[in-house]
């Protein structure tokens, strides 16, 4: 079994720092076998912002992979958006935007959504989506494929952000590379589904997964969480773990087991 934590939009810069440590010593209690980090690790692409996410990192005891986020590159400073949009993360968190991990039971891959002209919605070009194709190729085998990107491809009803332009278009090319899982987060809403404009006799039985907001105080009605996604042969079994309170801290809030023959999802 591959054990996951998904993270997403830990907003240094706009975090909560009471939860830096219930957050790090949670995630560590789990050992997991990679934690993706879903993007917006800052709030405005300051340098100390990526200074406190750059120190957190080094907290887990666990590999990381990571996506960057819209808030990820310095809208606030126009020169350097639009010409080194992504020096200070391929600085202080990762120079690969386009990351990979391995385990026997599954490839993780991460996909860069941002687009510095358009920056709140992001993009999925053609080339963003060539690339995560080739590596979801044959070497995966029976291998779960899993696939990392900040903005979602489709959102739930509750949400009022927009997607990104060509969003269903991708996300049909997508699933018909193989797609099994589709981590995100951006929208600060946890969410766990099938997709709702696509068939599962056409492409497959896939998944999307959004984590809400690991650290941030915009929380927007729910509270901080994050995901532990374990993967086998025969489930994705996904857990929700909620911030309840400075007692109890980060616990269990809600699990879910999708059972990848029927392409349902059953009870745990």
């Amino acid at each position: 079994m591959t054990r996951l934590v998904h993270l997403s939009d830990l907003h240094f810069g706009k975090d909560r720092p009471d939860l830096l440590q219930p957050l790090t010593d949670a995630v560590n209690d789990l050992s997991p076998d990679l934690v993706v980090i879903s993007g917006d690790l800052t709030q405005r692409a300051r340098e100390r912002e990526y200074r406190a996410a750059a120190r957190f990192i080094d907290g887990l005891a666990s590999p990381v992979l990571s996506v960057p986020g819209n808030h990820d590159i310095p809208i606030h400073r126009p020169f350097r958006r639009f010409f080194r949009p992504w020096g200070s993360y391929r600085k202080m968190i990762a120079p690969d935007l386009t990351p990979r991990f391995e385990t026997d039971e599954a490839i993780v891959i991460g996909i860069n959504t941002v687009d510095r002209f358009r920056w709140q919605t992001g993009r999925m070009s053609r080339g963003r989506i060539r690339h995560a194709c080739a590596a979801m190729g044959d070497s995966a085998g029976d291998r779960a494929r899993i696939l990392v990107a900040h903005h979602p491809l489709e959102h739930p009803k509750r949400t009022k952000k927009k997607p990104i332009p060509g969003a269903q278009q991708a996300l049909h090319q997508l699933l018909g590379c193989g797609a099994d899982m589709i981590l995100s987060g951006h929208l600060h809403v946890w969410h766990t589904g099938t997709f709702a404009h696509t068939t599962t006799r056409e492409y497959g039985k896939a998944i999307q997964i959004h984590a809400g907001t690991s650290l941030s105080s915009r929380v927007r009605g729910e509270p901080n969480d994050f995901n532990l996604i374990e993967i086998s042969q025969e489930h994705f079994d996904i857990t929700r773990i909620s911030y309840e309170d400075e007692t109890t801290g980060f616990q269990r809030a809600e699990a879910r087991r999708f059972d990848r023959a029927s392409g349902m999802f059953v009870n745990a």
